[in-house]
């Protein structure tokens, strides 16, 4: 599952909560930045690949569609606005949907959905898949601290368990404390090797020592499948059974 990075642009603190749980209800979205500044936002623009951006029309110190007209956005664009008068203005600017707020969950998912089939469909055909990674890869794990960095063997980690505000990487002779968060760490590992079997838990298919109705034993660990992953998780294992 390819995870769309999100940047969530509105000068209401409120509205943009409202962003973060909606957008922590769908797998494919990570919202990596909230911000009530146009001008920052225009600089997460220019120096990050950002796939989905919204962006609130009326702000005091610039408005959406001025930031649209600065900034050169090669994105998904959605506006959220609680006037409807900028509608047609949008149109101009080539985005993806347009929500008027309030916008429940249902409106929102249908404006994503939009924009991740925009996305889908712009996706270069010689792209890199994670599925060719090999597994004997070297990578380098940010630590806890500043310019702190581990260099493991992909074979090597067994497992990666969330733990609130960041992650352990739990390998076959270390444990990591890494300040990442789940969905970027998915996003990044090979999908043939690693998956995801529970919200707080990504596992190296690799490591499996035994799977027991709803439940994976990998060295001296016993992981619980959640309902959410169960599907895709036993249709990988019948993928390499015989």
């Amino acid at each position: 599952m390819n995870v769309l990075k999100c940047l969530a642009v509105d000068d209401e603190p409120h509205a943009l909560e409202l962003l973060v749980t909606y957008c922590d209800r769908v797998p494919y979205l990570h919202l990596a930045h909230t911000t009530t500044s146009p001008w920052d936002a225009l600089n997460i623009l220019e120096t990050e690949h950002i796939d989905i951006l919204f962006l609130d029309v009326q702000m005091d110190e610039l408005t959406g569609l001025q930031l649209l007209d600065i900034g050169k956005i090669s994105c998904a664009i959605i506006l959220t606005t609680a006037y409807t008068n900028y509608a047609l203005d949008g149109f101009d600017y080539d985005v993806q949907d347009y929500l008027l707020k309030p916008y429940s969950f249902d409106r929102f998912l249908k404006a994503v959905s939009k924009a991740r089939k925009r996305n889908e469909a712009q996706r270069p055909e010689d792209m890199p898949l994670r599925e060719t990674v090999h597994p004997d890869k070297h990578i380098f794990i940010k630590g806890d601290a500043k310019n702190k960095y581990h260099q493991v063997k992909l074979s090597d980690i067994h497992f990666i368990e969330g733990l609130k505000n960041y992650v352990q990487f739990c390998c076959k002779d270390q444990k990591i404390i890494a300040l990442q968060n789940m969905k970027d760490i998915e996003q990044y590992l090979p999908t043939n090797q690693f998956i995801r079997v529970h919200r707080s838990y990504i596992v190296n298919l690799d490591a499996i020592d035994k799977i027991d109705g709803h439940m994976i034993q990998i060295a001296q660990k016993i992981i619980g499948i959640g309902p959410t992953y169960r599907s895709q998780f036993y249709a990988a294992v019948q993928s390499r059974g015989l």
